[in-house]
């Protein structure tokens, strides 16, 4: 089954610029319904000025909505665009004592009033923590500036829009490393499982070949030998470049914000609509069957997803060429279907000498990566495990499980032989 995973991105502000928006349109509706109806509640009387108030929240409500689209993305949202929205705010706040030269005498609401705060949040989303001090400094300034002599209240508000839009940046900025360590955490996992689906086909084609040769070529001897013996040291060499390849760079550009929330997908390169039908695994193992190797099947169909049931014959096949390989071929094997409810299971016994202990980490180590690529990674690619029982001079049994429905473990399996 040629099945790879590939990394999404996208922005992690995205949902933040969402809510930015909404903020936006809101907080503009309700300047401008505190101006019309809401004065009197802070003990202020109409705008001596009123056309001054008038300009400024028209102009007010349609900037916001002229500008929309400029906060929906860091790529949108550019450095311009923050300096003159800011100005817009500051204007406003400025402008307030003359509408009403009253103003300063309250601690009531600017023009703007809670939209300023908006503002502020832009700065925070598009650069972090940084951004947001340079803008509600500014902020702070200009609230002093018309309150004309501040009261504790003034300054009360001031630092509360100052330390909570710093705090909403440094969130940000936590929040994209975080989602950059697990975009680049999940490409190298993607790689390496390709890597590993690579290096398991190999073991099963070409490095089998290249032993085999060596085999061959050493028993008959003459040139025979010498050609054993580079194919040997090809089989070395091959089994190092598998077994310590390195993990390609990532293939996946980043958004503007370098911010990303990253999903994993699957990918069937080969399916086709053959696939789409279940198959038989009993149709796929019984070839194994022979004076050597015993095959116990139910009598009903055994139907799994066509590239489950292959994966779980390889790795089948892949237990048998241990056994033939390390318990002798006069060895005899037993190969157990079992078709459960919610799971598949298959049994490889043998009755050969069994695996001395700490002989498969020995293995794993040299290269050899059969075990590792081609019993338990094709079980780990499809939500199962391979477990094995060992008992020295008893023989090796390895229990393969599949679930009904394929899944991508993110555990380790179990342990093969």
């Amino acid at each position: 089954m040629a099945k790879r995973e590939r990394v999404v991105r996208m922005s992690v502000e995205l949902p933040l610029w969402r809510a930015l928006t909404g903020y936006r349109v809101l907080t503009m509706i309700y300047a401008v319904l505190l101006a019309i109806f809401g004065r009197d509640n802070f003990g202020q009387q109409r705008f001596e000025r009123p056309w001054v108030a008038v300009a400024y929240l028209a102009f007010l409500f349609v900037w916001t909505l002229a500008t929309l689209p400029k906060v929906r993305s860091a790529a949108n949202c550019t450095k311009r665009f923050l300096v003159a929205d800011l100005v817009v705010a500051l204007t406003g706040i400025l402008l307030t004592p003359l509408a009403d030269v009253d103003s300063q005498s309250f601690d009531g609401p600017t023009l703007p009033s809670i939209w300023t705060a908006g503002a502020v949040l832009a700065f925070a989303i598009k650069g972090g923590w940084r951004w947001a001090a340079f803008a509600s400094t500014f902020v702070a300034a200009a609230n002093i500036i018309q309150r004309g002599e501040p009261s504790r209240d003034t300054y009360h508000n001031v630092l509360l829009v100052w330390v909570a839009s710093i705090a909403i940046g440094y969130v940000v900025e936590v929040a994209r490393a975080s989602e950059r360590t697990l975009a680049r955490a999940l490409e190298i996992e993607a790689a390496t499982r390709e890597r590993e689906r690579l290096a398991r086909d190999i073991h099963d084609s070409v490095l089998q070949v290249l032993a085999m040769v060596q085999r061959r070529g050493a028993a008959i001897g003459g040139e025979a030998a010498d050609l054993g013996r580079m194919a040997g040291e090809q089989e070395v060499a091959l089994r190092t470049l598998v077994s310590s390849g390195l993990v390609p760079p990532t293939r996946v550009s980043e958004d503007a914000a370098e911010g990303a929330v990253v999903r994993t997908v699957e990918v069937d390169e080969e399916a086709g609509p053959a696939d789409a039908a279940p198959c038989d695994l009993r149709a796929l193992l019984a070839p194994h069957a022979g004076s050597r190797t015993s095959f116990a099947e139910p009598g009903a169909p055994v139907l799994l997803p066509a590239p489950s049931a292959r994966e779980l014959a390889a790795a089948v096949s892949a237990a048998l060429d241990n056994v033939r390989v390390h318990a002798g071929p006069d060895a005899q094997a037993w190969i157990l279907v079992e078709d459960e409810p919610d799971e598949v299971i298959v049994t490889v016994r043998d009755d050969g000498p069994g695996i001395p202990e700490g002989r498969l980490a020995q293995a794993e180590g040299e290269g050899r990566l059969g075990v590792a690529f081609s019993i338990r990674g094709r079980l780990r690619d499809l939500g199962g495990t391979a477990e094995l029982i060992s008992v020295p001079g008893q023989g090796c049994e390895v229990e393969l499980k599949v679930p009904r429905a394929p899944k991508v473990s993110r555990g380790k399996a179990g342990t093969a032989r």
